[in-house]
């Protein structure tokens, strides 16, 4: 099934996805498509330190990630005035501007969660699929 919605001024970009999610019982799904933006951007980089910026708007040019029983994991780039992209892994934090169009793919073959690594210092997917 494929879920389409669109976030308005002032939402949360990535609570507004969690609460779309548990409010449609999506269990594992992946992000089909994200357009739209941001007047204020947060996310991590891949080295994990903070990036924030509130000072204009900024396109959301690409957003892919994975939603399971134990929360989403989504990644996310910005373009701003002048072109210039920046992006990194989707936190709370990034306010919607005028729209975000959101398209997100169900999958109901597969069990999705999310369990602690050691390896990795995260809590990592794993996958099962259902027969």
């Amino acid at each position: 099934m494929i879920h389409v919605f669109r976030l308005t001024n002032g939402q949360d970009l990535k609570k507004s996805i969690v609460e779309y999610c548990k409010d449609n019982n999506i269990k594992a799904g992946i992000i089909g498509a994200c357009v739209g933006c941001c007047y204020e951007i947060h996310f991590r980089l891949a080295g994990g330190e903070e990036f924030y910026h509130n000072v204009a708007d900024y396109e959301i040019v690409s957003m892919t990630g994975t939603i399971s029983e134990d929360g989403v994991h989504i990644h996310v780039s910005f373009s701003d005035v002048t072109g210039a992209t920046v992006g990194g892994h989707l936190s709370d934090g990034c306010f919607v501007g005028s729209t975000a169009e959101i398209a997100i793919i169900e999958i109901d073959n597969y069990k999705l969660t999310r369990e602690f690594d050691d390896t990795t210092g995260y809590k990592e997917l794993v996958i099962e699929k259902i027969k």
